[in-house]
């Protein structure tokens, strides 16, 4: 998709568009937005971009399980990574944090009026590379250079516009458009979980990184073209106003650990799959896929109830819903509550993800719309790098785990999910606390919020 067969006629009718009567979460200006209206054809294309981009950024980073399975198997070819769960996991979650992290430099970047396609070429550049380069990686300190640093990096630069400058082309059923650009994250990770464990079983994992580099960066060019600026936007510099809101605050904290206690699952799902319940690694790979799959439907679905129901009842109804599956059905789980929590977890962790951009525009205004998102995932993305390293600590190494007894390993896994619920579990709390002081900013409590 050329930047030629996107031009302003091609994205822009002359309709009405949030006027006064529309959606008060929009952050174009009324004066420049009033008789524009971005076409059907401009939305589809959009849409598209956005469930590609979080394929290849989220998607990758949800399959990243099948990775840490693997190099930190004693069949790994990066020696030292073998049984290291805390040091190898700790490559994904920087990949994954930056993604997220990178929101409040790249917003800066935004803000400067920078070429946005120059931009995300240059993230789909940098992320290509890092996964090019980590295929030559020998040693662990190599991968957190380009598996790690360089992915990240790259990834937010295509990550942040995308999700940050989608929401104001949509007036109508916004939960929804945004549910079906954000799926794409599980339906990446059901596509990659798979795929990458076949290719290391085929090809090795050095091949893989570089088979997987070449995809990202044939999908990700022609999708750098599509972002725009909304007509209107006005980039809003960060205000320590916002840190005086009892329900931004809230708010952060509830990013932080509903991205710590999400990213545990998806990193050990594959380990607790081979190691506990003596699946094979095939099939816990296939696990994950099916992981990410029931959470790619519930972004869809979770966005469509969202505009019915209130998209903050669903977000804390979801986060709610994530600590409970892991604390009834992960917590010393036999092969089929561990199945069950598979796909009731994927459909709980989706829903937070898919609802966070347009109930941070609902809670926030067009205003503080771009300071509180930016800042937000900022944060969120050192709840990522915080999960999992913890988990692998609890975890330890194969000789703590009672002379590598299945019974050690099983306890361990035990703590993991008690750590995991608990931070969950608050994360609950806070979600539900940012919607009754919301309501008291507002002056008015809505059931429908």
């Amino acid at each position: 998709m050329s930047s030629s067969t996107l031009d302003e006629s091609c994205i822009y009718k002359d309709k009405d568009y949030g006027s006064k009567d529309s959606d008060t979460t929009s952050v174009w200006t009324e004066s420049t937005v009033d008789g524009l209206r971005p076409t059907r054809l401009y939305q589809f294309a959009l849409l598209l971009a956005g469930f590609m981009t979080t394929f290849q950024t989220i998607g990758m980073n949800q399959s990243y399980g099948v990775f840490q399975d693997y190099y930190t198997s004693t069949n790994s070819t990066i020696i030292d990574a073998r049984e290291q769960y805390a040091m190898v996991s700790l490559i994904g979650t920087i990949g994954s944090g930056l993604t997220w992290s990178g929101s409040i430099f790249v917003s800066l970047i935004i803000s400067s009026g920078c070429d946005l396609r120059l931009m995300c070429l240059s993230g789909t550049t940098i992320m290509s590379l890092g996964l090019l380069l980590s295929s030559f990686a020998t040693k662990l300190w190599q991968l957190f250079i380009t598996q790690a640093f360089l992915f990240g990096v790259g990834a937010s630069m295509l990550y942040y516009p995308m999700t940050s400058l989608t929401p104001p082309f949509f007036d109508k059923h916004r939960g929804f458009a945004m549910g079906i650009a954000l799926s794409g994250s599980g339906a990446g990770g059901l596509v990659f979980a798979p795929v990458t464990q076949a290719l290391i079983d085929q090809w090795g994992a050095s091949k893989t990184l570089r088979i997987l580099g070449v995809w990202n960066f044939v999908v990700l060019i022609p999708i750098s073209f599509v972002i725009r600026r909304p007509p209107g936007y006005s980039p809003v510099r960060p205000s320590f106003a916002l840190a005086k809101k009892g329900a931004f605050i809230l708010q952060l904290f509830t990013a932080f650990l509903q991205a710590a206690g999400n990213i545990i699952p998806l990193y050990y799902l594959p380990l607790y799959s081979t190691t506990v319940l003596g699946f094979s690694a095939q099939t816990a790979s296939m696990l994950l896929a099916v992981n990410n799959a029931a959470n790619s439907v519930a972004r869809v679905t979770t966005g469509l109830l969202a505009d019915y129901v209130g998209r903050q009842n669903t977000m804390i109804a979801c986060v709610c819903f994530s600590a409970i599956t892991v604390l009834t059905l992960w917590l010393d789980a036999a092969r089929g509550r561990f199945l069950a929590f598979v796909v009731l977890y994927g459909i709980g962790s989706g829903g937070y993800s898919a609802l966070l951009p347009t109930t941070i525009a609902e809670v926030y205004g067009a205003e503080q719309y771009s300071a509180a998102n930016a800042a937000i995932y900022f944060v969120r993305g050192f709840g990522a790098v915080f999960g999992a390293p913890v988990a692998g600590a609890i975890l330890g190494t194969q000789n703590n785990h009672e002379a590598g007894s299945l019974s050690g390993l099983r306890t361990r896994f035990i703590y993991v999910a008690v750590f995991d619920g608990i931070v969950l579990g608050v994360a609950g709390i806070c979600v539900t606390l940012v919607r009754w002081f919301d309501a008291k900013n507002k002056g008015v409590w809505k059931w429908k919020a």
